[in-house]
């Protein structure tokens, strides 16, 4: 499975919580403002149609895109690669990092403590 561009990522993020969507849907759930242009959006998806991220069904002319690769899948991948290139594959020192740059609370590490011991 390839990486996703910065873009290609924002399309998935929109098709990922639309499910099926029209280009014109996922310009509109899309964050940015001004909008993107649609030719650009139309553009990238076909690149994750390629890319085997995006399957369609096909209206006459118009395009209904649906993602192949769900959320989960991506986000195991690219956890891996974070945990591998950034923390030795080694989740206390990513722990030790959350915890030092305060990204994670008493209550979440109390979470993680109960998960852990086996009571979740």
């Amino acid at each position: 499975m390839e990486e996703l561009t910065k873009t290609e990522e924002k399309i998935m993020q929109a098709l990922w919580q639309l499910k099926s969507a029209f280009v014109k849907d996922i310009i509109e759930k899309m964050d940015e403002e001004p909008k993107p242009p649609y030719n650009t959006i139309s553009s990238v998806v076909r690149i994750l149609e390629k890319k085997g991220f995006v399957g369609y069904k096909a209206y006459g002319k118009t395009y209904e895109y649906f993602p192949i690769i769900s959320k989960e899948d991506y986000a195991k991948k690219t956890f891996k690669k974070v945990l591998s290139n950034y923390f030795d594959n080694s989740a206390s020192s990513l722990l030790s990092f959350l915890v030092k740059e305060e990204k994670i609370s008493s209550a979440e590490l109390d979470a993680l403590k109960n998960i852990i011991d086996g009571k979740n």
